[in-house]
């Protein structure tokens, strides 16, 4: 063993570590006060000079570290492995940092035309055009995003290609290919091109270098799903089913809710409900407890339709209570801390969540109420138990107010009022809610010091509930007080800028007080907030007409023929307003286009029939006044007309016959007389005189009448008695202008002279036949879409909103 052990020698020549144990005085500390050099060098700049080598080396008892003694380097270290020879750097400076090797050599210029780089340069370009593709989406630009998808998809292949020629194909980048496949079906499916989306999936999922691709066939599964092809649907769900591992829980809990979903759209329930149930089981959630309750409901099962809502009722919502956001304490930091996460955005989640389970569990509750019991109320009752008994208590007082307004849907309001009065003695909310209903109610059955009082009690209850301050406005209203009633709809929209029932009602307060500029802008702001809606685009139309601007009224009631093309009473309007600017061939066209929808308008017959006869078609006038008498057969001068026309034309014996028949059913008449008279004078026929007789009897019974009515009007006041009145209908003057609508002036009543030629009665007739052809203003359309009453009837335009709890 020794053999191989070697000492060194006891006197070497090349000991480095020779001179360490020499004692040099220098070091001597004791010494110092008596060494005068040392005492001249402390109190002078002497000592500061440097000292040369020679007397360094010579005042040091061994040499310094990296200094060179006998032409060798004194090493760094102590130890001889760190590459330090007796021979190495003999005579060089101490350089540990290289500097004496000069600056480094500059880098390699980078080639650009080199097959690496341009793959790199395209890979680069993929990447942004992918991205692009994604923000696009994001932005709503679906086609610029499916336009920059093509191209990655383009570009990629070209990369594909040169990477072939210079690697391997091992070596080509699999994640880019799949990221733009990805991509480019996802645009694809945003764009509604499903058939194009399919056939990129396909490729991602029938490629088996990609892994985990068998999850895209979810994706599928839910483009199927949006074609309505269900069995597919189905078969692709339940292959990426296979395909996800059960470590997965929460992946394969949502695919088997597509799976239930699907089940349902295909009314195959029961299926659905094992998908529900299972997931129930594993992993409750508010929608699977939803489409479960949809299912039993289908199949009709009460016991089960109970045990689902009581699972849905005890899915747990995992947000944090009210009182987190309370501050317990008066630190300022804490408070801080409070304010800051009072509305961000995991506290704006938290109350989304609990909207929506408040929704489902809302609207199960409807549903299941009137079948799960023999009663809907019996079924509410439940509902309002099992409710009270878990974590959304609040819910109960909601469910009653429902039951009350399903009372009321069933015209049942005795017991709708009576269950809204059982919630007075709740909350102030829930109060607030009920009183307002109340005072709906009353208003409706005109009861309005009832809904006065349910309103001032729903303000008191709550002064921020814009539905109750509109009721209230409604009922002042009703009680003639205008200035007051708008000053409730303006504070009920100071605490809700939204609520449209009070805006629109604010315009018609204004529009009865004649400020109609403060009108317009009420409806012109409700226009914004409810687009195209029928009542605001015709209240808006009308009061341009009140304030004299016909050319804007037609260019809203335009937009409004937009919304409702088959309201007869806007195409009514239209064509008066055209009538009124001279534009006859439009009146006609909008008239013509609502007696077509509506064949029973008098004030339109009673138009078309006049524009007929001032055209000289008095032919096609005929079949308007014909309608016209078949809806008012008890008027005589649709009738006369109808004998007029007949006579324009020339049929002289139809007219003839016409007015027999009008004297056979109205021998009182004095204008069919007089062209019975004539015409069987001109005629030459023997009942000439049995008319004439008859109208001189009329005419002088009609003296004695008007000299009665002379003598009458001093103790009457100038009142019309019944007897005077029944003397005008004789007439039928008086008769045709009592009726509703008639728009006959009276040179149309007037007839011609017995001496006068028939035909030169005809231009007189015409000329200011109809000049006004229509009645009293409509003030408000009733459309197919939403009928409404008259503006004065608050109850049909303001309280339909109001009767909903908030």
């Amino acid at each position: 063993m020794m053999q191989n052990v070697h000492l060194a020698p006891e006197t070497d020549e090349d000991d480095l570590y020779s001179g360490y144990n020499d004692y040099n005085p220098t070091y001597d500390t004791e010494e110092l006060e008596n060494d005068t050099g040392f005492q001249q060098a402390v109190r002078t700049s002497h000592g500061r000079r440097p000292p040369s080598k020679t007397s360094l080396a010579s005042s040091l008892g061994r040499p310094m570290t990296g200094a060179i003694q006998d032409g060798v380097t004194r090493p760094m270290t102590a130890v001889r492995a760190a590459g330090f020879t007796k021979a190495a750097l003999r005579g060089s400076a101490f350089d540990p940092l290289g500097q004496s090797r000069g600056p480094a050599p500059p880098l390699e210029a980078k080639n650009e035309d080199s097959p690496e780089e341009k793959i790199r340069q395209l890979e680069k370009k993929v990447n942004e055009l992918v991205e692009e593709s994604c923000i696009a989406n994001s932005c709503g630009d679906l086609k610029l995003a499916l336009e920059k998808a093509k191209d990655a998809g383009r570009m990629e292949r070209v990369l594909v290609r040169q990477r072939e020629q210079v690697t391997t194909p091992e070596n080509i980048n699999l994640d880019l290919t799949y990221s733009v496949l990805f991509n480019l079906a996802s645009q694809y499916s945003a764009n509604e091109m499903y058939t194009e989306a399919l056939n990129t999936y396909q490729v991602i999922v029938k490629n088996k270098m990609f892994s985990n691709a068998g999850i895209l066939k979810v994706n599928m599964g839910n483009i199927y799903l949006k074609q309505r092809n269900y069995s597919k649907a189905i078969k692709f769900y339940r292959m990426a089913l296979d395909q996800i591992p059960s470590v997965h829980k929460e992946m394969r809990i949502k695919i088997m809710q597509n799976i239930g979903v699907t089940f349902i759209k295909t009314g195959q329930y029961s299926d659905a409900i094992n998908s529900f149930e299972h997931i129930m089981s594993m992993a409750p959630n508010l929608k699977a407890g939803y489409n479960l309750i949809l299912s039993y409901f289908a199949i009709g099962d009460r016991e089960k339709m109970k045990k689902a809502f009581q699972k849905l009722i005890a899915v747990p919502l995992e947000i944090d209570e009210d009182e987190k956001y309370i501050s317990p304490s008066d630190d300022p930091h804490t408070n801080l801390l409070i304010e800051a996460i009072k509305n961000d955005h995991l506290r704006q989640m938290e109350r989304e969540r609990k909207a929506m389970a408040e929704k489902y569990i809302m609207t199960a509750a409807k549903l299941i109420a009137p079948v799960i019991e023999t009663s809907f109320a019996v079924g509410y009752d439940w509902c309002v138990e099992v409710v009270k008994a878990s974590q959304y208590v609040e819910l109960a007082n909601d469910l009653e107010i429902n039951k009350a307004i399903t009372y009321l849907r069933q015209r049942d309001f005795n017991q709708s009022v009576d269950t809204l009065k059982m919630l007075e003695k709740k909350d102030s909310r829930v109060k607030s809610a009920a009183a307002t209903n109340l005072s709906g109610l009353y208003f409706l059955q005109n009861e309005f010091s009832q809904a006065s009082s349910y309103a001032d009690l729903a303000v008191n209850s709550d002064r921020y509930n814009p539905s109750a301050l509109t009721n209230k406005g409604n009922t002042v209203s009703a009680n003639g007080d205008h200035e007051k009633a708008a000053e409730f709809y303006k504070e009920a929209l100071r605490n809700d800028s939204s609520c449209t029932e009070a805006l629109y009602n604010l315009g018609l307060t204004y529009k009865k007080l004649n400020r109609l500029d403060e009108a317009l802008d009420c409806f012109l702001k409700l226009q914004a907030i409810l687009r195209n809606d029928a009542q605001v685009l015709y209240q808006i139309a009308n009061v341009h007409e009140l304030m004299k601007d016909p050319s804007q009224a037609i260019e809203w009631l335009m937009q409004l023929i937009s919304v409702v093309p088959t309201d007869s009473k806007v195409l009514a309007k239209l064509g008066e307003l055209y009538d009124s600017e001279g534009d006859k061939s439009q009146a006609f066209q909008y008239y013509y286009e609502s007696y077509r929808y509506f064949p029973s308008n008098i004030e339109v017959i009673e138009w078309l029939g006049a524009y007929y006869i001032d055209t000289q078609f008095c032919e096609k006038a005929i079949q308007y006044f014909e309608r016209a008498s078949l809806i008012q057969p008890t008027q005589v001068k649709w009738q006369l007309m109808i004998a007029s026309c007949f006579r324009r034309s020339g049929n002289y014996q139809k007219a003839l016959d016409t007015y027999k028949d009008i004297h056979r059913k109205f021998p009182e008449n004095v204008e069919c007389l007089r062209f019975l008279v004539r015409l069987c004078t001109d005629i030459g026929l023997k009942e000439v005189q049995e008319y004439a007789t008859k109208l001189k009897k009329l005419e002088k019974m009609k003296e004695i009448k008007e000299q009665r009515i002379k003598s009458g009007r001093d103790g009457s006041g100038g009142s019309r008695s019944k007897w005077e009145g029944s003397t005008g209908n004789d007439s039928g003057q008086n008769s045709s202008a009592n009726s509703k609508g008639e728009r006959l002036s009276a040179k149309l009543r007037t007839l011609p002279g017995t001496n006068e030629p028939y035909e030169s009665s005809s231009n007189k007739e015409i000329d200011a036949s109809y000049v006004d052809p229509l009645g009293p203003q409509i003030e408000r359309p009733k459309t197919a879409a939403k009928k409404r009453g008259d503006e004065d009837d608050f109850a049909d335009e303001e309280l339909g909103d109001d009767l909903l709890p908030e």
